[in-house]
């Protein structure tokens, strides 16, 4: 049925309808307010009428003015609609819009066209909403598709720190280096989003069960350095009762060779625990001092006979003082070991070159000592061992924090806070006193 201009009175061609865009860019839908006959009527009893492909579709009535008037009205609540479709397109080209949003906002206006009061050309419309539900579809077809390629790479990297969590538990002996690796690990694990909770259950169980294993290990380890160390202690103890028993002998030669005997057994006993070990030394020095006192003693009598072997020993003393325990250690020990088996061998010297004599090669022990003490300072695993112990005890502390922060008790929270920074003060005193040694 064809149009007729209300203005005129004469028959207007019909609209010919929109194809469905094919190309890239989006489908042009004309304004209808300039021109709203072009789409639509009003007939003498007021019934709006729009143009469509199929025809005439009445879509209301227009009583309170004009017919001009009417389809003006009309024509801007298509508009209006047109206005919001462009709209929806401009935010989702952009990327400011959600897809999701933009495909069920487009949707609703597609699926009430065939009933809208509107006066335009629904064909373009339609083609323009086809377009923009398409653009939605694929925008949240690629939003999906990044989605599970973001989880498949979370979960691939938090399987890779299980595995190697799961290696350090099993093989690692450097409880260290190990031990801070594990806290790296975890400390990533926690930057790794987008796992699903099943997901990361079973691997968060892999790598809690990984840390738990490595910690046992650990505790182990170093248990039996405990042992080690106290057995150590009980047979230093049995040499100190040796050496104390014997020190009241006049047997002079035999006694001195016994007693050079414990020390060789002593060194091979191995180190007590720290806080002992040199009290122990102590003791055990004492006793073997008590003895050379008293055989000291009774050959001051013989010092004229004494005398050519104080010269022996100061020809020692110029080969012990040149010593240098800094350029080799095992070398100046073992010149060292050479120079007191022969100063024992010569025998007492006049007492009063006893002090004198005795001193200068004690001075030269003292360095060696020194110097062997010295390196065994650097390389102390007790007090490795005890930073390692603090920073877990901080560990714990800053776990328990977190757990009670995450359920919402920040009293608890704090009060692990405060723990945590207590230990860490004395870890970092642990460390900063390894680090000078």
């Amino acid at each position: 049925m064809a149009q007729e201009n209300t203005s005129t009175g004469t028959p207007a061609p019909h609209p010919v309808p929109h194809a469905l865009h094919t190309g890239h860019a989006a489908p042009p839908v004309p304004p209808a307010e300039p021109t709203p006959s072009t789409w639509g009527r009003i007939d003498d009893e007021g019934t709006v009428y729009v143009i469509t492909a199929e025809g005439e579709r009445a879509v209301g009535v227009w009583q309170a003015g004009s017919p001009d008037e009417g389809l003006v009205h009309y024509a801007r609540r298509f508009d209006d609609v047109r206005t919001e479709v462009e709209l929806l397109e401009t935010r989702l080209v952009s990327g400011a819009g959600d897809p999701k949003h933009a495909l069920s906002s487009a949707t609703q206006i597609r699926d009430g066209l065939a009933e809208a009061a509107l006066v335009g050309d629904l064909a373009a419309l339609a083609a323009r909403l086809a377009y923009v539900i398409g653009h939605a579809e694929k925008a949240l077809a690629s939003a999906k598709a990044e989605r599970e390629e973001a989880r498949a790479a979370a979960v691939a990297r938090k399987q890779e720190l299980a595995e190697e969590a799961e290696k350090i538990a099993a093989d690692s002996t450097q409880w260290k280096a190990a031990g801070d690796r594990l806290r790296a690990i975890l400390d990533e694990w926690k930057t790794v989003k987008g796992v699903d909770r099943k997901t990361d259950d079973e691997l968060w169980k892999r790598f809690s069960k990984a840390r738990e294993g490595f910690n046992r290990r650990r505790g182990s380890h170093f248990a039996e350095l405990d042992k080690q160390r106290a057995s150590a202690k009980q047979r230093k103890e049995e040499l100190i009762a040796e050496a104390e028993a014997i020190s009241e002998s006049e047997d002079w030669g035999e006694t001195a060779g016994r007693y050079k005997d414990l020390m060789t057994e002593w060194k091979a006993a191995g180190r007590a625990p720290k806080d002992s070990d040199e009290a122990l030394w102590q003791r055990f020095r004492a006793a073997q001092d008590k003895f050379f006192a008293r055989r000291s003693a009774v050959f001051s009598e013989r010092d004229a006979e004494f005398s050519q072997n104080a010269s022996r020993k100061e020809e020692l003393l110029v080969e012990a003082e040149k010593i240098d325990a800094a350029a080799n250690l095992e070398a100046a020990k073992n010149a060292l070991r050479k120079i007191q088996e022969q100063w024992d061998e010569i025998g007492k010297v006049p007492r009063e070159r006893i002090r004198e004599l005795d001193g200068r090669l004690k001075a030269v022990q003292d360095s060696v000592k020194s110097a062997e003490d010295t390196r065994w300072r650097r390389t102390d695993p007790e007090a490795q061992a005890r930073a390692a112990q603090f920073r877990e005890r901080v560990e714990q502390f800053e776990s328990q924090a977190a757990k009670a922060r995450a359920a919402g008790d920040e009293r608890r929270a704090k009060k692990a806070d405060e723990q945590a920074a207590q230990w860490r003060e004395w870890l970092q005193a642990a460390e900063a006193a390894v680090a000078d040694r």
